[in-house]
């Protein structure tokens, strides 16, 4: 079996997409080197969101003129040969085979920075600029890992979370100045519990951002199954009349947009919020149809994995369009509804405002809710941890929802069988991960898990079918400032309670 670390890793590798890799800790200031070319050490920040990893990157020049180096991952502790490393004039080069990736840059003048790009093998370029050091900078240590112990139940992970969230309730994320709140919500073998911490209630209410993919991805597969569409369907066709014309080759069909390996970017290019505390607001279907009529629809055989919150926005709008009503009533008729969750919505009644908890940006201060209209099938939803832990239930045995009375198409009818095609893998993700319709799978650890993050709220779900286990964790502060962040992590302590493996202390 898998130990506790290698689960984080292969995770947080899967994940790299969804949340782009950053790296924090930049280098204290260097007196300027007496050295020329690589040689030495080398630390950056790689991408800009959440799920931040550090990187520390090492050369040394033999005497042939041929370079060696490595890269290690610090955060997940592991480590990279290089391989072709080059420097001419000062164009900088190097690869590392094991993972399909390449740096290209650009050293300075005082060879004491380089400036560049990282790309690799399904995932966007990502910036990457590095400082040097002569020596090997101390980098903060690795999360203290708590050796196993006999598995945790159910019943007895309210006092072992009370133990591993203590510091972080007593001087961290949590502590009562701060304003953090999280709700945990933890389904067992026919069994579920919700525990609250902070400033949360156990029915506060939480934006869910991307995990809103896996509704809008199951709303797919209810639809296929209703026989209102196919995957093979071209999105083209499902848009109005004379929004985009038909290319010569391929083109993007609905499951490439389920599972983002349509070609489209993250963003489109038109995408200009007024408010950039509330991005999405004033992005309607008149902008996404003409970026779409701008980039066309066509797709190359080759398509690789690539995370795209428009081409998620693309396809809750064209199901919308077919449907003929709009996406927040689309998802309670396909999804919501038939599983009784109430408290998952996008517009909330009075009593479920009130129940809304503040949220809170990067740099802890007050954060409202996002507006969401033609992306709203890419981020939208706000839920609650009982209401997620339906739909995690419902994931985990579709056999049990209620089909009594329900006429043969109706969306409780058909949506035990759209659960198990929302479940088939269908293309190759991150790392050991593949995808389905929006959730990712990890074949070495057997979960399927997604998470997501707004503006104020970060959020993480997975399920573990080999288990009969289900995890949700919602908290109210956009998490990109860790290693690790706050729900992930979390969520991979409770896997090691419940399991009997090593976790890893928590003090955020």
């Amino acid at each position: 079996m898998k130990t506790h670390k290698n689960v984080i890793r292969s995770l947080a590798i899967a994940a790299v997409t969804i949340l782009s890799l950053t790296l924090p800790s930049p280098l204290a200031a260097q007196t300027t080197p007496a050295h020329r070319g690589i040689e030495g050490f080398w630390q950056g920040t790689l991408g800009t969101g959440p799920g931040k990893l550090r990187v520390l990157v090492s050369f040394t020049k033999s005497s042939d003129g041929s370079f060696k180096g490595s890269l290690e991952s610090v955060d997940q502790a592991v480590t990279f040969a290089a391989s072709n490393i080059k420097l001419e004039n000062n164009a900088f080069h190097f690869e590392l085979k094991d993972i399909g990736g390449a740096y290209q840059g650009t050293l300075s003048a005082d060879a004491t920075s380089l400036t560049g790009t990282w790309t690799q093998t399904g995932v966007p370029p990502q910036p990457l600029n590095l400082t040097w050091s002569a020596t090997a900078p101390q980098m903060a240590p690795n999360p203290t890992v708590v050796p196993a112990a006999p598995p945790v139940p159910l019943s007895g992970l309210q006092v072992a979370l009370d133990r591993v969230l203590a510091p972080v309730l007593d001087h961290g994320v949590l502590a009562t100045s701060t304003g953090g709140g999280i709700v945990i919500g933890v389904y067992d073998h026919g069994q579920s519990k919700v525990f609250a911490y902070g400033t949360a209630q156990p029915d506060s209410m939480f934006e869910i951002g991307s995990l809103t993919k896996t509704f809008t991805g199951l709303i797919l597969a209810q639809m296929v199954q209703q026989k209102k569409v196919s995957f093979d369907d071209p999105v083209r066709t499902l848009l109005p009349d004379g929004t985009v014309i038909k290319p010569l080759g391929a083109e993007i069909t609905l499951l490439d947009l389920a599972t983002q390996h349509s070609g489209l970017p993250r963003m489109p290019d038109n995408f200009h919020p007024a408010n950039a505390t509330n991005p999405y607001i004033d992005y309607h279907a008149a902008q996404m149809y003409d970026y779409i009529n701008k980039h066309g629809v066509g797709r190359a055989n080759d398509t690789i994995f690539l995370y795209s919150n428009f081409g998620f926005g693309l396809l809750g709008q064209a199901l919308s369009v077919r449907a003929g009503i709009p996406y927040a009533e689309l998802v309670k008729n396909e999804v919501t509804g038939p599983l009784h969750m109430d408290d998952t919505a996008i517009t909330l009644s009075p009593s479920q405002q009130s129940r809304m908890i503040q949220g809170h940006d990067v740099q802890n201060h007050p954060a409202g809710r996002w507006d969401f209209d033609t992306f709203a099938g890419a981020g939208a939803l706000v839920s609650t941890a009982s209401d997620m832990l339906k739909y995690l239930e419902a994931n985990l045995h579709p056999e049990k929802i209620s089909t009594a009375g329900a006429a043969a198409d109706s969306p409780s009818a058909t949506l035990p069988a759209a659960i198990a095609q929302d479940h088939q893998l269908r293309g190759t993700g991150i790392g050991p991960a593949k995808v389905a319709l929006a959730w990712l799978y990890n074949e070495q650890t057997k979960i399927y898990f997604h998470d997501g993050g707004t503006g104020g709220y970060s959020s993480f779900a997975a399920f573990l079918p080999s288990e009969d286990r289900a995890i949700v964790v919602l908290y109210n502060r956009s998490d990109v400032t860790t290693g690790n962040p706050l729900a992930q992590s979390i969520f991979f302590n409770i896997v090691g309670l419940m399991s009997g493996q090593p976790t890893v202390k928590l003090d955020k």
